[in-house]
């Protein structure tokens, strides 16, 4: 008798049904361990990121308790529990695949209700290195602010209801916007995110030097006074309230954390139900009745050359505005190109020669012209059949690199020699930054001929594929120092001139570092060109390992 003739009777008894919170856990930790048991590596990477966090983390409490009793403690808390609860509400949408296992589209076909499955991912998202270390920065938090009776009663209220509203915030902010972080666009996010620690890397520098110039600590207290009544840090603020004998603002504010808590599982709750029994028409085509073809060329195509060298400017574009990571380059080099120069002008110290490190970040673009084409390059790679093939191919790539960079080079010159006013200098910035960005095209092209690595296409932060680590650090930093090298022609005149007082003579630089850079970039694309075309085997297998 087979299994589905035997009796009902004779079935296994059925287990007590258990709560779906504890399940949740385990299927946490047991993913957790399964993916430990990967690879060594794996391994390897989570021992070493959890060592790291726990040692910040021993260092931020120390630094917490030891700021106890200290006047300004209520504000550094606040400002940074404040921090830390902004974090958990942005990371999602920055590293959306940070928490594979607790992506509730993989729950869609379960029969579980909202309520429950609310309260199991809630806890189960308790569980890794990110929650151990708010825990640590909270309790040390409300350490530092806990002073008699009553702030040790509203710290211990404190800390869970933080731990819960960051979590809850992190969660329903991810849910609400899971199947935008799947798609295409929201790789593009989070492949972006390194352009906004970059950016914010700069900030948060300006910042801190505006904060030694203007005396410390106690020109934060007015946006300590207002952040403490926001949900993600009130609860923390209460302690501090409550330890200086202000009740009821300590219960407000304790409150305001409760209510916002409130409101964010109503919200958590909605978004969920309508994620798992709303239908997903994100991957439907958009209906379009007509479409009409263009005829010829058009557009762009109208003003660019014709032949091989429109077809790869606009390949090179298209890279450029659709390519994730390519997109990613070259916004992060355009955005902190003007940081640099423009923050250090505000703060008065700066230099209109800070406007050179626009030049500098862009034509670092040129290197490993190919690897950016991955596995692709085999195409490309077809089409080149003698050194003149590779020499137009790599000509018309430096012409859209130089489309994009010598506006904005202009611009940010311009820009920083207005804040600073120092019209004097502007046409030194401008030749020197003529002569790099040459330097750097033939470097770069030279570079991407003899030392091409692959570019993975997975993670964000994956920039070259395992064992190619060497070729990358020669290409780029090589480069560089060459490039450094080859501007050394017009880098020395134009301190000759800063030192014997001729700055009457500097606006000779500007031709004349726009006639060296196009020189020494015209040189170095034609010695790449005999370099790529003797070496395409080569360059085609470095460049389809990732």
């Amino acid at each position: 008798m087979s299994v589905l003739d035997a009796p009902v009777s004779a079935a296994a008894p059925v287990a007590p049904t258990t709560g779906l919170t504890p399940v949740f856990v385990r299927l946490k930790l047991a993913l957790l361990r399964n993916g430990l048991r990967q690879s060594t590596g794996r391994k390897a990477a989570f021992i070493a990121s959890l060592v790291v966090s726990l040692l910040l983390a021993a260092g931020q409490v120390l630094g917490l308790v030891l700021l106890r009793g200290n006047e300004h403690a209520g504000t550094v808390v606040v400002l940074l529990t404040g921090v830390v609860a902004l974090g958990w509400a942005v990371l999602p949408l920055f590293f959306p695949s940070g928490d594979d296992t607790l992506d509730p589209t993989r729950l869609v076909m379960l029969p579980l209700r909202p309520e429950p499955l609310i309260r199991a991912l809630l806890v189960s998202s308790m569980i890794g290195i990110g929650p151990l270390f708010t825990l640590c920065l909270v309790v040390g938090s409300a350490i530092a602010l806990a002073h008699g009776a009553a702030g040790v009663v509203f710290g211990v209220l404190a800390v869970p209801l933080t731990m819960l509203l960051c979590v809850a915030l992190s969660r329903a902010v991810a849910t609400a916007n899971v199947r935008l972080l799947n798609s295409r666009k929201g790789r593009d996010l989070a492949v972006l995110s390194g352009l906004v620690i970059a950016v914010g890397i700069q900030f948060v520098n300006f910042g801190a030097q505006r904060l030694g110039q203007a005396g410390g600590l106690s020109t934060l207290d007015p946006a300590a006074s207002v952040v403490r009544w926001l949900p993600g840090a009130s609860a923390v603020a209460s302690v501090d309230a409550a330890s200086d004998g202000a009740y009821g603002a300590a219960v407000a504010q304790l409150l305001i954390t409760v209510g916002a808590l409130v409101a964010l599982m109503w919200m958590w709750q909605r978004s969920l139900v309508k994620l798992m029994t709303a239908p997903d028409g994100s991957t439907l085509a958009a209906a379009e009745p007509t479409r009409e073809k263009a005829s010829g060329r058009g557009g762009l195509s109208a003003l660019l050359p014709e032949g091989r060298t429109a077809t790869v400017m606009q390949r090179s574009l298209r890279y450029v505005a659709r390519d994730p990571k390519t997109k990613a380059a070259w916004v992060t080099a355009l955005a902190v190109g003007a940081i640099v120069p423009l923050l250090n002008a505000l703060q008065g110290t700066g230099s209109v020669y800070f406007a050179c490190f626009a030049a500098g970040l862009l034509g670092m673009q040129m290197y490993n012209q190919f690897g950016q084409d991955t596995s692709a390059f085999w195409m490309v790679a077809l089409t080149i059949s003698s050194p003149r093939d590779a020499y137009v191919e790599l000509r018309a790539r430096a012409l859209v690199l130089l489309l994009l960079t010598l506006p904005f080079t202009l611009l940010v010159c311009g820009v920083t020699a207005a804040m600073i006013g120092d019209w004097r200098s502007l046409p030194g910035a401008l030749g020197l930054s003529f002569a790099l960005l040459g330097s750097m095209l033939a470097t770069g092209a030279v570079a991407s001929a003899l030392f091409p690595y692959s570019i993975p296409q997975e993670g964000a932060f994956k920039n070259v594929v395992p064992g190619q680590g060497g070729l990358a650090w020669i290409s780029i930093f090589g480069g560089m120092l060459a490039a450094g090298l080859l501007s050394a022609p017009v880098i020395v005149p134009v301190i000759w001139m800063h030192v014997t007082d001729h700055h009457d003579a500097l606006w000779l630089m500007v031709p004349g570092g726009l006639v060296y850079g196009a020189l020494i970039g015209w040189a170095g694309l034609r010695i790449a060109a005999g370099r790529t075309a003797n070496r395409l085997p080569e360059i085609l297998a470095a460049v389809s390992k990732g």
